[in-house]
């Protein structure tokens, strides 16, 4: 049963995760405490299907002020073809010097955090993403694929992946395929692994991140809740929206 074979190969990756992991995990989550306890931002990036993970830091329920989405609409689809489609996205990712525009736009500290997501690692906006995060003083923690890194030489001009410039590496530990599931007759697989590796890895790091700051005394005062939460304040989740946005004139 293919269904049960998507969970029998992606399971043991989760497990590859929290047994290989945790000491990246750990040192990413003490260096975003210390961004986020000195009143700076833990900045976010991946493109493509990398933006999910993204997304789903903040805002979200369970999670808090400090961490800072960076989002372009022109590395994210809305279709598959013609205006914001894949194609487009593609081309866009892999094409040297776009990425250090959008920083351009965003107020960057030496105490700041950016985390990179990226699978595969090599395309022009992750490397750039990082590499100008470096340049600006920034800690960089990159989450990308190790196995892919050791396979595959850098297609960028600077002859580096994501990997190579990171300060703290997070390994999604998944394949460089990223697809998982044997299709009969064909030697491509189908089912990918990378977005439920991310995702996972963004709620350890949250967590993490969390308890450091706990240990500091410095507990995040408001946390973005599900309405399910019945014993907070119904008004908590807009006010997490204007501390975010007071937080956000600050940087």
């Amino acid at each position: 049963m293919s269904a049960n074979e998507y969970f029998e190969k992606s399971l043991p990756i989760l497990e590859k995760i929290r047994t290989t992991q945790m000491d990246a995990l750990q040192r990413a989550g003490q260096a975003c405490a210390e961004s986020i306890a000195a009143g700076r931002a833990v900045h976010m990036f991946g493109s493509g299907h990398s933006v999910l993970p993204v997304q789903d830091m903040f805002p979200r329920y369970g999670a808090y002020v400090g961490f800072h989405p960076i989002m372009d609409p022109r590395l994210m689809w809305f279709n598959i073809t013609g205006p914001g489609g894949a194609r487009e996205l593609l081309w866009i990712e892999r094409t040297e010097g776009y990425a250090r525009q959008i920083l351009l736009s965003h107020n960057l500290d030496p105490r700041d955090c950016l985390v990179v997501y990226s699978h595969g690692g090599m395309n022009a906006a992750p490397v750039e993403m990082a590499l100008a995060g470096k340049e600006a003083g920034l800690t960089v923690i990159g989450v990308t694929s190790v196995a892919n890194r050791r396979r595959n030489q850098p297609t960028h001009s600077s002859g580096k992946a994501l990997a190579d410039i990171a300060d703290i590496v997070i390994d999604n530990c998944c394949p460089p395929e990223d697809a998982l599931v044997d299709v009969e007759g064909r030697p491509e697989k189908v089912a990918a692994s990378s977005t439920l590796a991310a995702v996972g890895l963004t709620m350890a790091l949250l967590a993490e991140t969390t308890a450091v700051l706990t240990r500091m005394g410095k507990t995040p005062e408001r946390i973005f809740v599900s309405p399910n939460v019945t014993e907070v304040d119904p008004d908590n989740n807009q006010q997490v929206f204007r501390d975010y946005m007071e937080w956000e004139k600050r940087l």
